[in-house]
């Protein structure tokens, strides 16, 4: 199938069920009226909060508004993700948004209201019984009190925040919309139009003359729209700079992690254990180079397969059926929940044309959890599947257990229930396996896990860090600057065994990452409580299992670093960090015992 389907041609098994959320849009544009009409009555509570019965009402008139908004938002969008282009659901996902901010305008007096008032009286407030369910509320709003500005300017900077998504809707629209890849020949020789979703395939061909082809095409692509994305990324981190100014942070990363309140020490330290192991990751490019049997390893046989004649064909069904299998050490309870979630169209499974690429896993409370997938037949897709359910297994728990004011969970958790999931597939995959080229082949994919998730997000996070503090020192983000530092990280990342093509200089340009500032080091750390997490359920049973279902339903209970150290993973040392390292010098120790 060489043309991407058109929305209208995927068949309605393999499409998710918006209805769930919104059975019609007259049922949206009902939900739509009701929100702006309560969005009057909110002002009345102005200059009454220091009483806790009107705060109180406030705060559940908050979160009434904040919940219907929320799914009207998040409707809209999947609607758009469907096909980018259909101008209906672009124009819908754009109210949505416009409606997202008017809500911030009207609430926005709460926060300065509650924090104008004496540490004294927020104390009272905190400690008073009729406000006990709002507790840990109040003693965030405490710890933000030298971030709130005046009710002025806090107005102010709800305004602002529809210009503030600018750079971000402007990428999707060059990455998604309007970007055209050239065709492709694929090892047969045939012209293949190259979308985002095949490109990892073309890199995975055994074929280099293939591999090498895309590998050119995309980022000449890319380099022909270099100074529109470079002003936009620039625009970005402006953008951010501005937000930590007025918000009096002494630097985008502080303000970037203070809302989890996450000390800047354990970014620093994720790139500091990294960087000492880097040593691990070049032994891995040198045996890679090795299996591959290539006088220079370059960058676009990062996903070549190293075992040859072996493919792993596994339709989409299969697929399901080995994940359940795999997630059998969490517990029937979690298995009945996940079933449910395949047989009743959580789940929109193909690529057509138009449609989001990548995957995501996403929802609104009250409705179960959505997932969109690009899926391809193979093991990587498989991976994705268990990876974007462990997501929405989560926020299921998450929301069935919490309020929701309590129930989202914060970003740096967010990593750890879908790489728990994919840790465990590995296993049962490693467990049953036999044929040395299949062993060697999941190996791989494995160790090509770490690779990416924990080598090249903190790589990604060094950029973004670098980026961050040269604009804060006055420099100008030049597309030729944003090269440089890109390709020197790439050159330290993988070692003198690796030719770092010029292409690669250009990779930063294609990351819609980027646009969520400080948010990639959330994998590699996810990706190491996890590890840590498998290694204790597989070891443990089932206390670490009840360990780890109370971190999923948790949701946003309380502060991140201590719902992760209540289920028995301490973020705040590098212990997590050095133990997936251990994991993965194991991984190449077999994989060189296998290449012997």
């Amino acid at each position: 199938m060489n043309q991407v389907q058109k929305r209208s041609e995927v068949p309605a098994e393999h499409k998710w069920k918006l209805e769930d959320l919104f059975p019609s849009q007259d049922a949206w544009d009902k939900e739509y009226k009701e929100v702006k009409q309560k969005l009057a009555s909110i002002a009345a509570f102005e200059g009454k909060l220091s009483d806790p019965a009107a705060l109180k009402e406030c705060f559940k008139l908050d979160d009434d508004i904040s919940l219907h908004t929320e799914r009207l938002y998040v409707y809209a969008n999947m609607r758009h993700h469907e096909d980018m282009a259909d101008q209906t659901y672009q124009a819908l996902s754009d109210k949505s948004k416009k409606l997202s901010v008017e809500v911030g305008e009207a609430m926005s007096y709460i926060t300065p209201e509650i924090l104008s008032l004496s540490d004294e009286q927020i104390d009272q407030l905190i400690a008073s019984p009729e406000l006990a369910f709002y507790k840990h509320t109040l003693e965030e709003m405490k710890r933000e009190k030298a971030h709130i500005l005046s009710k002025a300017e806090e107005a102010l900077l709800a305004q602002v925040g529809s210009m503030s998504q600018a750079p971000n809707t402007i990428f999707g629209m060059i990455n998604n919309a309007d970007m055209k890849f050239p065709k492709v020949k694929n090892e047969n020789g045939e012209e293949i139009e190259l979308t985002h979703g095949r490109y990892i395939q073309f890199l995975e061909s055994k074929d280099r003359e293939v591999r090498k082809n895309a590998f050119e095409a995309v980022y000449a692509t890319y380099a022909k729209q270099k100074n529109t994305i470079a002003a936009t990324l620039s625009a970005n981190v402006s953008k951010n700079m501005f937000y930590a100014k007025a918000r009096k942070y002494p630097s985008v990363l502080e303000m970037s992690l203070f809302g989890d309140n996450i000390p800047t020490s354990v970014y620093t330290s994720l790139i500091g254990t990294i960087e000492d192991n880097l040593p691990l990751m070049h032994r891995y490019v040198k045996l890679r180079k090795k299996l591959l049997k290539v006088d220079e390893l370059h960058m676009y046989d990062l996903f070549a397969p190293l075992v040859e004649e072996f493919k792993m064909e596994i339709p989409y069904e299969e697929a399901k059926k080995t994940v359940l299998e795999s997630l059998k050490p969490l517990g029937e309870d979690y298995l009945k929940v996940l079933s449910q979630g395949f047989d009743n169209s959580w789940i929109d499974v193909y690529e057509n044309e138009g449609k989001r690429s990548g995957a995501y896993s996403w929802g609104a409370y009250g409705t179960h959890p959505y997932v969109l997938l690009n899926h391809k037949d193979n093991l990587n897709s498989m991976f994705t599947l268990t990876h974007e359910m462990g997501h929405a297994m989560h926020s299921y728990l998450s929301d069935t257990n919490q309020e929701y004011r309590y129930a989202q969970y914060t970003i740096f958790l967010a990593e750890v229930a879908s790489t728990l999931n994919e840790a465990l597939l590995m296993n049962y995959l490693l467990e049953r396996t036999t044929d040395p080229k299949a062993k060697m082949y999941l190996l791989t994919y494995y160790a090509d896990q770490f690779r990416t998730t924990v080598f090249r997000q903190t790589m990604f996070a060094e950029f973004e860090k670098i980026i961050h503090e040269k604009a804060e020192q006055g420099e100008s983000l030049t597309p030729a600057l944003l090269s440089q530092i890109y390709y020197d990280l790439n050159v330290k990342y993988y070692g003198k065994d690796m030719v770092v093509d010029k292409d690669i200089e250009m990779e930063w340009a294609r990351i819609p990452h980027f646009y969520t500032s400080f948010y990639v080091y959330k994998y590699a750390t996810g990706f190491s409580a996890a590890t840590s997490f498998a290694k204790k359920i597989l070891e443990e049973g089932q206390p670490a299992v009840d360990r780890y279902l109370g971190f999923l339903k948790s949701g946003g209970s309380d502060f991140s670093i201590n719902i992760l150290k209540r289920a028995g993973v301490d973020m705040s040392t590098p212990e997590p960090v050095s133990q997936a390292m251990s994991v993965f010098k194991e991984l190449i120790e077999q994989m060189e015992q296998l290449a012997k």
